[in-house]
């Protein structure tokens, strides 16, 4: 098994690809050692030092470090990659399930048509390149113009992610759907 790792635009993220499928659905953001309960994967990672989150995307696991430098860190973080898909375990704990991400979303009735336009767009346009980072963007909501998302896995807490979300998607947005006026994060 070959596991190759790409950079992110967050320096404190790294993209291990597996070179198999990861998800067959929706991604799955561990942010703490408490979430990553979910996944006997997850939780080895965290028993590693300097491991502060998981993400997992369709062929993809993002790790993000607190401190350290990733050359001392990555040898350990493949060895538990490759240790977990050579042991055939399972990545999901039973009773598990990776979130699609539609779950708590807010925007009024009369607004559904431009909701499905933004969330077409997202789907077809953003998701795709936020995924090249190792990370997902998500829709939460939408209330007087104003557009909210939910940045995960590389993408949270990235130095780049206000400008992405201020920026670009804005920016996109606005372009498809004149209703929109600004995009906020949650």
């Amino acid at each position: 098994m070959f596991i190759q790792t790409e950079a992110t635009p967050n320096p404190a993220t790294l993209k291990f690809l597996p070179g198999r499928v990861v998800l067959d659905a929706g991604t799955l953001d561990m942010p703490n050692r408490e979430a990553a309960a979910q996944s006997p994967l997850a939780e080895k990672l965290f028993d590693l030092p300097n491991v502060a989150g998981v993400f997992y995307g369709a062929d993809f696991i993002s790790v993000t470090k607190t401190d350290g430098d990733w050359q001392q860190i990555k040898p350990a973080i493949l060895g538990a990659i490759m240790e977990h898909y050579m042991s055939g375990a399972p990545l999901i704990a039973t009773g598990a399930a990776a979130a699609a991400g539609d779950d708590d979303e807010f925007f009024d009735e009369k607004d559904t048509e431009t909701v499905d336009t933004i969330k077409d767009l997202i789907e077809t346009r953003v998701r795709p390149a936020v995924a090249g980072d190792g990370g997902d963007i998500t829709f939460k909501g939408y209330k007087g113009g104003v557009v909210f998302l939910q940045m995960k896995g590389a993408c949270s807490g990235c130095p780049s992610s206000t400008a992405t979300l201020q920026h670009g998607i804005q920016n996109l947005l606005k372009h498809f759907v004149p209703e929109v006026v600004e995009v906020r994060p949650v």
